[in-house]
């Protein structure tokens, strides 16, 4: 009588997650659903997203758009492109969507982001700005304060 070990389809799993988180980093810019995900690593769209949401603490989505507006911001940062091309830069099909997003990740709206001078980032190498202007996921972004109009 062989047995296995019971973490065996565990691991066999955290190696497919890991490989969507991958495909993820990768490939942001393009159009990614979760049943596309799901296809790439022969799961069901709803177990994906159980196991992903378990293993890394947020969903697929919730990945994917982090992704898409860590690298958003540091287009804004460089500041050769308008708000709405960065939208599409990255691979959001909705500048509303991508607004509400950016928004509550990072407490700013993007053209705010975008017309402050360097913030955090003023004067920091790029591998260190990335790491120092991450967005929170959550809806954790702190209050900006009142705004004095």
């Amino acid at each position: 009588m062989t047995s296995r070990p019971a973490a065996t389809p565990h691991l066999r799993d955290l190696a497919r997650l890991r490989r969507v988180r991958d495909r993820i980093d990768r490939e942001y810019a393009r159009p990614l659903d979760v049943e596309a995900l799901a296809r790439g690593v022969n799961m069901s769209a709803g177990h994906l997203s159980r196991s992903f949401r378990r293993a890394f603490g947020e969903s697929p989505y919730s990945y994917l758009m982090t992704r898409r507006i860590e690298r958003a911001m540091a287009l804004l940062r460089r500041g050769d492109l308008s708000v709405t091309e960065v939208c599409f830069e990255v691979g959001c099909s909705s500048l509303g969507t991508f607004s509400t997003r950016f928004t509550e990740l990072v407490g700013v709206p993007p053209s705010t982001y975008r017309a402050q001078p360097g913030g955090k980032a003023a004067g920091l190498p790029p591998c260190v700005a990335k790491q120092v202007t991450r967005p929170i996921r959550n809806r954790e972004a702190p209050d900006p304060g009142p705004r004095l109009e």
